[in-house]
């Protein structure tokens, strides 16, 4: 039986392989490189050239690309930022002196408004709102035309986004006196508005002609569910719940035309302040005391309900015992 004899391989004999290395280095001729083979196993290369040390570096952008793309994303973060969390918005008149400063021909106040406050609850007596005007206050308004250049309506609308200019929808900021459910009116001896028949703690009132007048007074008026009664701090320069849509029910704001609560005056630096939320109702009561025996009502229905559980308590106790209670032995 003939064996087939193996013949060497240069990879078997070391020293064979240098003498080929060196003859193909002497003849002039290069041997063909061996391609790569990729990790996972299809015989495509192309991966691994393009991670080889003869990788080209990134192109470098533009400056001015790389200018627009900062612009762009900052637009949209202020866009994102004012739509859901908070807007800026501008003073434009002096019914919230001197809580809020505006005037005609001055710089008034841009206040930081709140937006994510309403989502977990309702506005609050005390708290100075932003909000769509309600189709009672803004009927009879006349529309003021945007300008017709395209341009100067883009930039017009991007300084009412960052509160550099009006918004373009009519937009009030009012405090909230009274809520759905109360009857607020006007007034005491003393000038004081009345909620639920029991005067206002208001000290942020500023008269402008130095002492409130008749006109300030106003009939009750139950504010429906739903709705707030608004008014503003400078009582005698200001129309709000009392004199919007004719007053009374038509003047009242409903919750969910609420845009949000200012919380900070951010413009001018010399202003920088939060903005007080005094609850004017801190010693009304939400409910008129009842009758002794209806007070003591509750005690009593507690006291009879706890009875029952006290006793069932006892007898399971006994039962547990029993249970574990040694075989032969008699309670003593």
């Amino acid at each position: 039986m003939v064996t087939p004899v193996h013949a060497p391989s240069p990879e078997d004999d070391p020293e064979r392989t240098d003498e080929i290395a060196k003859a193909d280095v002497g003849s002039g001729s290069p041997r063909e490189p061996v391609p790569e083979v990729s990790d996972d196993g299809d015989g495509d290369d192309r991966g691994s050239r393009r991670r080889g040390r003869h990788r080209r570096p990134p192109k470098k952008q533009p400056l001015w690309r790389e200018l627009l793309t900062l612009v762009a994303v900052a637009l949209l973060l202020t866009f994102l930022i004012q739509q859901f969390l908070g807007r800026v918005y501008s003073i434009p008149s002096g019914s919230m002196e001197r809580t809020l400063h505006g005037c005609p021909g001055c710089t008034g106040d841009r206040v930081l408004v709140d937006k994510l406050v309403y989502f977990f609850g309702d506005p609050e007596p005390g708290d100075v709102i932003v909000f769509k005007g309600p189709t009672s206050w803004t009927e009879n308004d006349v529309e003021v035309p945007r300008s017709g250049n395209v341009v100067v309506r883009a930039l017009q609308q991007v300084g009412a986004l960052i509160g550099l200019a009006p918004p373009d929808e009519r937009d009030f900021v009012k405090r909230v006196v009274a809520v759905g459910g109360q009857t607020v009116q006007c007034c005491d001896d003393e000038w004081r508005v009345l909620v639920d028949g029991r005067p206002l703690d208001e000290p942020y009132i500023f008269w402008q002609n130095g002492k409130p007048d008749g006109r300030q007074r106003f009939d009750p008026v139950l504010v429906p569910e739903g709705s707030l009664w608004v008014m503003g701090d400078n009582r005698s320069d200001s129309c709000d719940s009392r004199c919007q849509g004719g007053g009374g029910v038509r003047g009242v704001v409903p919750v969910d035309d609420v845009i949000g609560k200012a919380r900070y005056i951010v413009l001018p630096p010399s202003r920088w302040q939060g903005v007080g939320d005094h609850n004017p109702q801190g010693g009304i009561p939400l409910a008129l005391g009842a009758p002794a025996w209806q007070e003591g009502l509750p005690a009593a229905v507690g006291l009879l309900a706890a009875w029952p559980v006290v006793l069932a308590g006892r007898g399971l106790r006994r039962r547990r015992w029993r249970w574990r209670r040694p075989p032969g032995r008699t309670p003593g």
